[in-house]
């Protein structure tokens, strides 16, 4: 080893101690959790190890319906969200007067607290005695009934969950998308001029391969932030996500360390290994489709 490579391992051995530390130790910590059945948090304490605890939580109802809840919202907030992100980008990029009003616009979203923004959703969609909310007054004006989208029935719950989650990514997708546009070589696009192609052509042929590698940087992070959502349902319909039937897996872990029926870490970490597993495959695949996909 020369000296300049001596030299690189020095300057990064800051960095490796620190994900040794916060994160390799953790999962390793975590999977041997996993494997102990009975384990007693207050004694540190099990009686034996196998594969018991995974089994339970394959079998909880409270995780099923976790992971239902979750696979949705990854699967209908992550394309949606992206390609909303897309469209408004590639306008706000034509928009030469005010562009900068309107990006710091579409991004205020994402640096009020989630929370907050939660509550004001709860608002305009929740019925109480009183009203039945901004949302049904609109759908009162053609003809809709009301529809209690907070304490009504799944699919409503479910409905709001990803307009909220949509709501709350969005802005961030923009700025980068927006940025990645203002990037692209714009002699591809007065060498296309000049040739006299079509836009939808030139969108399709020069403005998606150029950004290709920022939209497949929102998708995996797009798909992992998903995986990973809880605040977002906690903002919506409170804390007991397993009554209201809106638990996430990540809410799951939580309840299963500090809810009401908490006190499970064993049970708690092999919930939390099966997510982890379900998000590296899913990344994997989607680095498998960006080698044929994205131009680098």
């Amino acid at each position: 080893m020369n000296g300049n490579n001596k030299k690189a391992w020095l300057y990064l051995l800051p960095a490796l101690l620190f994900l040794i530390v916060f994160m390799v130790y953790p999962l390793i910590d975590v999977f041997i959790y996993s494997l102990e059945e009975g384990f007693n948090f207050a004694s540190q304490t099990y009686f034996g190890t196998g594969l018991y605890n995974y089994s339970y939580v394959l079998h909880d109802p409270y995780f099923l319906q976790a992971v239902q809840n979750t696979f949705i919202l990854v699967i209908i907030t992550v394309p949606v969200s992206t390609g909303l992100a897309l469209l408004i980008s590639v306008g706000l990029s034509s928009i030469r007067p005010l562009r900068n009003l309107y990006q710091t616009i579409y991004f205020l979203p994402y640096v009020t607290n989630t929370l907050a923004v939660g509550l004001v959703f709860m608002i305009l969609f929740q019925r109480t005695e009183y009203t039945d909310g901004l949302v049904n007054l609109m759908l009162s004006w053609f003809g809709a009934g009301p529809v209690d989208f907070i304490d009504g029935p799944y699919w409503a719950k479910m409905f709001v969950l990803c307009f909220y989650t949509i709501w709350v990514v969005m802005p961030f997708k923009i700025l980068i998308l927006t940025s990645a546009l203002a990037s692209v070589n714009q002699d591809y696009y007065r060498a296309a001029r000049v040739d006299g192609t079509p836009r939808l052509r030139i969108f399709t042929k020069i403005t998606l391969p150029a950004i290709s590698p920022m939209l497949f940087y929102l998708v995996i992070t797009g798909f992992i932030g998903a995986f990973k959502a809880y605040s977002d349902a906690v903002a919506l319909f409170g804390t007991d996500l397993n009554a209201a039937g809106m638990n996430t897996i990540v809410g799951y872990v939580y309840d299963m360390l500090y809810g009401d029926s908490g006190g499970y870490p064993s049970h708690a970490s092999a919930a939390a290994i099966i997510l982890f597993a379900i998000v590296l495959t899913i990344t994997c695949v989607n680095l498998l489709v960006s080698r044929k996909k994205v131009q680098y």
